[in-house]
């Protein structure tokens, strides 16, 4: 418990009657690498822009320190500096310097001093290999470039969890090996950091636990090891099988989810993957499954799943 930076409890998001997010449930620790997949409109980015107190949650809580920051009296601002976050847009400021850019959050949110703000950018942007391009205005960069300027910009604020949104899909092969090794020496200094990425080579790679998003919940969530070679969930058996992987043989032939997602705006009783999976049971399509603890850091939301423990008590 000591080690828990933040704790994501029973979260959910709705838009008018668009349900985006339900009942999210997990914890992130000092040190952890965490990996959120699933396909587009799963509500992994609204996740993260709940977690960055961008957008404001429908229901539920976030803890920080064990401090729900969901209140309307928490500094949003002064919360970010410490849970910060990389988009896949950049949200680089177009009149700034690469420089300026770096330096200024950390001049009007934390305080620092102009001396003390040219150094931690430098810093940052050294290790990110930006440092020839402080003078550099952003319509000068190439996107990869861009991206690399905002993980340098995020890590100067010295942030304990960094969200990254996509982080490699603007990034050449060798900026997405760079990356590799920045994560891991702010995994070794303890920083939390949470992936959102579709691909799954960097997911292998890097990764300690995996969460599987369906239609706005949790349905599968593990550490590594397990989601690659015990999933247990058919969407999570699905999802791999559909998307390639970085060991995979360039002629294997990659199996698409048969249906469509469930409109969100309508969401119907059952399990909401019911609907595209080969083992739904009569059970699937009545009633939402529970969560499953297959272990205690292995848990999925399947009447499957929950049939075969049951056979095996």
């Amino acid at each position: 418990m000591a080690d828990n930076i933040l704790e994501i409890r029973h979260l959910s998001k709705s838009f008018g009657t668009h349900e985006v997010l339900r009942d999210i449930d997990f914890t992130v620790s000092k040190g952890d690498v965490i990996s959120i997949i699933g396909a587009s409109g799963s509500g992994k980015s609204t996740l993260l822009r709940c977690i960055n107190l961008l957008e404001t949650p429908s229901s539920g809580e976030i803890l920080y320190h064990g401090e729900n920051v969901t209140g309307k009296s928490v500094n949003a601002a002064k919360y970010r500096s410490h849970v910060g976050m990389v988009f896949q847009s950049f949200n680089l400021f177009n009149n700034m310097t690469v420089l300026k850019n770096c330096m200024v959050g950390q001049m009007k949110v934390l305080g620092r001093s102009k001396d003390e703000a040219h150094e931690q950018a430098m810093r940052y942007l050294e290790k990110v290999g930006m440092a020839p391009y402080v003078n550099a205005k952003p319509r000068q960069l190439s996107g990869g470039q861009k991206q690399r300027v905002a993980i340098a910009r995020a890590l100067a604020m010295n942030p304990e969890v960094l969200l990254f949104d996509e982080p490699t899909s603007a990034l050449s092969s060798g900026e997405v090996e760079h990356l590799f090794r920045v994560v891991n020496e702010l995994k070794a200094r303890g920083m939390a950091i949470i992936f959102i990425t579709h691909d799954l080579g960097v997911v292998s790679e890097i990764c300690d636990k995996i969460i599987v998003m369906y239609a706005g919940k949790i349905v599968e969530e593990g550490k590594s090891r397990q989601i690659f070679y015990e999933r247990c969930h058919p969407y999570t058996e699905g999802l791999l099988a559909s998307v390639p992987r970085l060991e995979s043989d360039v002629n294997e032939k990659l199996k698409p989810i048969k249906g469509n997602p469930p409109d969100m705006s309508a969401v119907k009783p059952g399990c909401a993957f019911a609907p595209r999976c080969s083992c739904a049971m009569k059970i699937c399509v009545r009633e939402e499954p529970p969560e499953c603890e297959l272990d205690e850091t292995h848990k999925a939301s399947c009447w499957q799943v929950i049939k075969k423990a049951m056979q095996n008590t």
